[in-house]
Order: C-alpha cells, then structure tokens, then sequence
C-alpha cells in the first residue's frame, strides 16, 4: 500500500500528484523544497514513494527503478485515490515526471508537469520524447538551462504542440547553479513552482 506525505495549503487552488525522481525518494530536500514553494502557490502537493523505493527505505537494500509499465501502472492506481474536490494535476522530478508523461489520457488529470526532464541520458543520443506527439494532456517542463539530461543548446530548437519549456538560469538537473550565476538551488526551485502555478491558473482557467 503507498502512502502519500500531504502537503496541504489552508486555501488550495488545485492538487498535485507528484513523483521523485530514480535515485531519492519523496522525501528527499528537493522533494521537500519543492512542495514547500508549491503550497505557497496554494497547491497542495501529495508526495509518494514508487514501491522499489518504499522498499528501499524499509529494508536498506537499493534495487533499480521498476520497468517502466509497472511505474505507470502504480501511477494510475494513486490517480484513482485521489478525491474530486480539488483539480487534480500529476508530475515529478525527472523519472517521476516523465512517468507522469507516460500515461496517456486520463479524466481526472488536468495536466502534468515535470521538474528536470529526462530528455536523455547524460552524453546519450537515445533522446525519450517519442510520446511527445501523442501526450495525453498539456506538458508543462521547468527545466535548468544545463541540464546534462537536455540543455537549452540541445532542446530549444525542438517544439511539441502539447509541451512547454521554462528554461531556468544556469541550473543543472537538481535545479543547483553555479555559484558565479549569483542564484541558489533554492531560487531556481522557487522559480520552477511559480512557473507551476502560472501554468496551473492558464489550465484552470481554459477549462471554465
């Protein structure tokens, strides 16, 4: 059974499912920051563990990530615990996220966001964006400008009718920029939840 961590603002405007990325859980300090920022954006945030992490965190022993249909599949069943009180979004940091993209059309979910996309393995050509043209709702990406999982040099010249980029100053794929930018993890992350609230308030208010 997984469990949710709820992050619950006193006056929310939208909910969102949001997965981690491969190597740390939901609990993680980005994960942390993340929700933090986003229910200051009066989002409230259900953080989980994919089982092969739960397991992780039960017993002390690291496996790889499950096979993708068994992530979505997970995905799908938290989907169908969720409440329709609330406009529910779905997302994550990176893996998370593009599981998130994976799931084809669902009538509960709004939109789905992702947090650093994998758009490909580190100095890697197999790039994973062949769902692009067939996404089941909008794809909104905030992503670091250096991200060695898809740069800006690498993906701005590329579009997708379904996707958005925000593209964030100098930040790598935990969203960490140089100290010579004058920013912060922190701010980049910042950034990343006011651009998720925008797109958030766009979607909301395209589906009156």
């Amino acid at each position: 059974m997984i469990k949710f961590i709820k992050d619950k603002p006193a006056q929310p405007k939208a909910r969102l499912l949001l997965a981690h990325g491969a190597g740390a859980g939901a609990g993680s300090d980005f994960m942390c920051q993340l929700a933090t920022q986003l229910q200051q954006h009066h989002i409230e945030v259900w953080r989980f563990n994919f089982a092969y992490m739960q397991r992780f965190i039960d017993t002390g022993k690291r496996s790889l990530p499950d096979k993708f249909p068994l992530l979505q599949q997970q995905f799908r069943q938290l989907i169908e615990q969720c409440p329709d009180d609330l406009p529910l979004f779905a997302g994550g940091k990176s893996m998370g996220g593009r599981v998130a993209s994976m799931l084809g059309p669902h009538s509960k979910i709004k939109a789905i966001f992702a947090f650093g996309y994998p758009f490909h393995a580190p100095k890697k050509q197999q790039w994973r964006i062949e769902h692009f043209t067939a996404l089941g709702s909008k794809l909104f990406i905030a992503q670091g400008e250096r991200d060695a999982f898809g740069s800006r040099d690498e993906v701005a010249a590329q579009s997708w009718p379904q996707v958005t980029v925000n593209w964030l100053t100098d930040g790598d794929h935990d969203l960490k920029p140089r100290v010579k930018s004058g920013l912060t993890q922190s701010q980049l992350i910042a950034q990343a939840a006011k651009f998720c609230s925008r797109s958030i308030d766009e979607v909301l208010l395209a589906n009156q």
